[in-house]
């Protein structure tokens, strides 16, 4: 194809629906018939078979070795970071292997039919929530063991932990129910209905508009805004308690300067930081874009070369990249944690050995 048919191609897919709606669904049909034609969709094509490869054995050692209770975390702590790594699996699984590269590398499976096509809609948004959210869960935990320490005793119990981790993942899969309703076929073959256009009811009618609505605000604005506003708060509670400790250290008699209680909280701080920091930077292109896209009104694009275009689906990578960073943060901090991985990946070689001996 010359350039002009390939950005004719790109708009004649755009017009079919396949603009990004709440909660940054993908411009799939659009997409798929055009990853081959630029330097972009080769990208994409290595990184989503790179993120499918290795996201899904890192979340799985990390749920492994967090279960394991080894890595010097408090149970509280360990529950809500299994939980995370569950997430990370499950959007690997859905958003990345099923939805991307499957359809892409095995074109006409029972996955491009639009029954199957709402129901991996329903399960991506879903796991990219709960995904967002638990995320969110974490952070709350953490601010309310640094800056709270009387209702630290109530609220940051293994129970609260599974308590708050159900009732999440459970009002969020009824959230996103209604996707599976939004899209109606593309086209019909031997009356079977495959791929999925938006329902042109979905940007009229009032009910559809205020889901739209309530699906932005819940992923990932509401969240950005509070672990920013929960780690500023945080990092200001820890300026200030460090500030009279250290004041009541260096009037004491103690020739011993080391603050035991600030100690023991530092990972822990720096635990949430490099989570919930990762989480901002990572989506943090998408959501500027998202909100350009908003404000500006812009419905398609010129061309698989577009600014727009390129910039949407380099934050949609970042987005993605996401479920994988967490393990890499917990060995950078975790000195324990750390350690059982590298016992973890010693093992297989350590039982051939002895096999051979």
């Amino acid at each position: 194809m010359n350039g002009v048919e390939d950005e004719q191609l790109f708009l004649d897919e755009g017009d079919k629906g396949s603009r990004q709606i709440g909660g940054f669904q993908k411009q799939y049909q659009a997409h798929q018939k055009m990853r081959e034609l630029t330097v972009l969709h080769q990208i994409e094509d290595i990184f989503y078979t790179f993120l499918a490869v290795v996201g899904v054995p890192i979340n799985l050692v990390s749920i492994l070795l967090l279960i394991r209770g080894k890595c010097g975390l408090s149970k509280c702590i360990t529950i809500y970071l299994v939980a995370n790594a569950g997430a990370d699996l499950l959007v690997v699984f859905t958003d990345v292997m099923l939805f991307t590269v499957i359809p892409f590398h095995f074109p006409g499976t029972y996955l491009e039919t639009t029954p199957a096509y709402s129901v991996l809609l329903v399960l991506l948004s879903t796991a990219t929530d709960i995904s967002v959210w638990f995320t969110v869960t974490f952070t709350i935990d953490r601010f309310v063991t640094i800056c709270y320490q009387k209702l630290k005793i109530k609220y940051c119990t293994e129970e609260t932990a599974v308590l708050i981790i159900i009732t999440v993942s459970i009002l969020l899969c009824l959230k996103n129910i209604p996707w599976y309703f939004a899209y109606e076929p593309e086209y019909v073959i031997d009356n079977v209905p495959w791929g999925g256009i938006v329902s042109m009811d979905f940007y009229t009618t009032d009910a559809w508009v205020a889901f739209d609505f309530l699906s932005i605000i819940l992923t990932p604005f509401l969240p950005f805004i509070l672990i920013l506003m929960l780690n500023a708060l945080t990092a200001r509670h820890i300026l200030v308690v460090s500030r009279v400790r250290r004041k009541l250290l260096v009037h004491s008699k103690s020739k011993n300067h080391t603050d035991p209680e600030m100690e023991s909280r530092r990972k822990s701080i720096i635990l949430l930081f490099t989570i919930s920091g990762s989480f901002i930077l990572l989506w943090m292109t998408n959501v500027v874009y998202f909100l350009y896209w908003r404000i500006a009104n812009i419905y398609d694009y010129t061309g698989p070369h577009d600014p727009a275009y390129i910039t949407e689906q380099s934050g949609y990578m970042l987005q993605l990249l996401s479920t994988c960073t967490n393990t890499c943060i917990y060995a950078v901090t975790q000195t324990k944690f750390r350690q059982q991985l590298k016992n973890a990946v010693k093992y297989p070689f350590t039982v051939i050995g002895k096999l051979l001996k």
